[in-house]
Parts: structure tokens; sequence; C-alpha cells
């Protein structure tokens, strides 16, 4: 059984950070592109980072650059999503997902580009 599953949410204070996995059963991640998605109460999904197959980051929000990058260990066969510098607007359920796999690149940030997902982690930004 091909899964995602997240881990790594919580409750933080503005300024702090968290670092989020994604650990994947059932495939190896080495030849997908893995993404985070989140939304928050009221809001689309929308798409925060990618890192493809060779290791290159897309960024697919403005609002995280220079605060958030993603990693992948291929020999744990997970991805991680490090967040910095936190602000309440933050606060969302992370979704990481993968692509079909063998691009070259990270697929466009539409949920349909991407085949698997997690069932998500809550990240709370208060203080």
């Amino acid at each position: 059984q091909l899964q995602l599953v997240e881990s790594g949410g919580g409750l933080v204070q503005p300024g702090g950070s968290l670092r989020l996995s994604c650990a994947a059963s059932g495939f190896t991640l080495d030849y997908h592109a893995i993404g985070w998605f989140r939304q928050a109460p009221g809001k689309e999904r929308e798409g925060v980072l990618c890192i493809s197959s060779s290791g290159g980051s897309t960024n697919y929000a403005d609002s995280v650059k220079g605060r958030f990058t993603i990693s992948r260990d291929n020999a744990k066969n997970t991805v991680y999503l490090q967040m910095n510098s936190l602000k309440p607007e933050d606060t969302a359920v992370y979704y990481c997902a993968a692509d079909l796999g063998y691009g070259s690149s990270c697929p466009a940030p539409i949920i349909y580009e991407y085949a698997y997902w997690g069932q998500g982690t809550q990240v709370t930004v208060s203080s």
C-alpha cells in the first residue's frame, strides 16, 4: 500500500520553528517530486515548496521565501519541510504529496499534478 505520512506539526509561538517530515511507505521517493501544500480554514489548498527527484527545489509561495526550506533524505525515504520565523498566517494543515515520478523537475502547484497525498499535520502559530 502506497502511503505518505506527515509528522512534526504542533503549536508554536510566532517567530518559532518547526520541522515537518513526510515519510513514505510502500514505495521509494527517489524518483518522485515531493510537494508540500497547506490549507487554512476557509481557504483553498495552496502549494508551498517542492523538491524534484534530483534535489532541486521550487518555491510555490512567495510568502515563505527565505523562511521555509525543503530537503530530502532518500536513505530514510523522507522529505522535510523546515519552517523558520513562523507567522500566525502560516497556520494551516500541511500536506505532502508525491507526483507520479520519473520527471526531471517539479510539477505545477496544482493538486491534480500530484498522485499521492498524506493525511496532513496541523501547524498552529499563536502566542
